[in-house]
């Protein structure tokens, strides 16, 4: 063995302990950074070739390796737009740059112009929510995204859509006797409107029901203010058959006084039957709110975000993309507490919390960090040593050295 193999050696101990002496520092440093994932120092032995009477010690090498698929404790916070993911998958953020990473740090909260944006600056990313309509998974691709922006500026109305109206009509009423029930809905201002809901029968397990805007019907001639009209049919056991049925009003624009729309109207009948009981509407449900500032926000396990306004609506706006790789463990860690696509890491796929291999969105929480504090402090203590040790080689082979080189003296 050559004195100059040997302080090589001892060399290669120190700096692979440095090594590992860096990934126990910057795991202490971020132990209370969230979503942070602890990084691990391995060593593989350096083997080279020796000859008959003369051994080259090799060395070490190190390969730091990230904790990213092991999950880390979660806290509770008061903040809504915090998040929490329990399970698979990454929160999908984008820098200042228009680049999009992965996290799993949900420290969010809106910025001045209402993005959601974590501690690190980055901005996150959903797609618009549309009611059951899931948009698109894409592998290996972030098309179709846009940053979660919760700006609302004063008061925020929103026109009825659509809504559901039940009754329990009398079997026993005379073929051309009416019944009346009525439903409030929302115009594009805001403004309340009454619709009248009359049934009629017309014979034998047979009736109409004519949807009336209060405000401008008359029995004319000509009718006015009919907007719309459907016929339902019951079986022997007062049943709707078939078993659904509907109403789509016709639209009414620029109402008097007020110059607001209000839009064709969806309105399930499903909920209506026939019985020996006396006539009694169920008060249907309908969408849309009248005028009301933003209280705060709301956001379920699945990861639709709705904003909540003071009269108790809750407005569905985005749904949180959520990204999964075959290997988390190879992705490349980036300063901000982000990771981008490795070359060892599979193809990025998106998707929403609650399918496949996603987990689930817990909001007002964060995942913490999966350090164990206990655990670096012993790994420093063994690396010190090793590391002391490693000096020890090298010190000897120097030693060793000035011995040869003052042979001669």
């Amino acid at each position: 063995m050559s004195l100059y193999g040997m302080m090589r050696t001892g060399g290669s101990g120190m700096n692979a302990q440095a090594n590992r002496l860096g990934t126990v520092a910057e795991n202490i440093a971020n132990a209370n950074t969230t979503g942070y994932k602890r990084a691990s120092t391995e060593f593989s032995s350096l083997i080279l070739p020796t000859s008959n009477g003369s051994y080259n010690s090799g060395g070490v090498e190190t390969n730091v390796r990230y904790s990213i698929s092991e999950q880390g404790p979660t806290t509770y916070t008061t903040n809504k737009t915090d998040m929490a993911i329990n399970g698979g998958g990454f929160f999908i953020v984008s820098g200042t740059d228009g680049s999009n990473f992965l996290t799993r740090a949900g420290a969010f909260t809106p910025d001045g112009d209402g993005n959601l944006v974590n501690s690190a600056g980055y901005s996150l990313m959903g797609y618009e929510y549309q009611a059951g309509v899931d948009p698109t998974v894409v592998v290996n691709g972030f098309d179709g995204l846009t940053k979660v922006n919760l700006a609302s500026d004063g008061l925020v109305a929103k026109g009825s859509t659509k809504g559901t109206m039940g009754a329990t009509l009398n079997s026993a009423d005379p073929v051309g006797k009416e019944s009346t029930t009525s439903l409030s809905v929302f115009d594009s201002q805001g403004n309340s409107r009454l619709l009248d809901f009359v049934y009629e029968k017309t014979g034998p397990n047979a009736w109409t029901v004519e949807v009336r805007d209060r405000t401008t019907y008359s029995a004319g001639p000509p009718v006015v203010g009919r907007v719309g009209t459907q016929t339902l049919n019951f079986d022997a056991s007062g049943n709707l058959t078939p078993a659904t049925a509907s109403v789509t009003t016709s639209a009414m624009n620029g109402l008097p006084g007020t110059g607001a729309n209000l839009g064709a109207l969806t309105i399930d009948l499903s909920n209506t039957k026939q019985l020996g009981a006396a006539f009694q509407g169920d008060g249907g449900k309908i969408d849309g709110s009248a005028p009301s500032k933003v209280k705060g926000y709301q956001i379920d396990k699945a990861g639709v975000v709705y904003v909540e306004y003071a009269n108790g609506t809750l407005d569905p706006r985005y749904r949180v993309a959520l990204a999964s790789v075959q290997s988390p463990d190879n992705l490349v860690p980036q300063s901000g507490n982000v990771y981008s696509q490795g070359v060892d890491s599979g193809v990025i796929i998106t998707g929403f919390a609650g399918s496949g291999d996603f987990g689930s969105i817990q909001s007002g929480a964060l995942e913490g960090s999966n350090v164990d504090i206990a655990n670096e402090l012993t790994a420093m203590i063994e690396s010190q040593r090793s590391y002391t040790a490693n000096s020890k080689v090298f010190q000897t082979g120097a030693d060793l050295l000035d011995v040869l080189v003052n042979l001669k003296r």
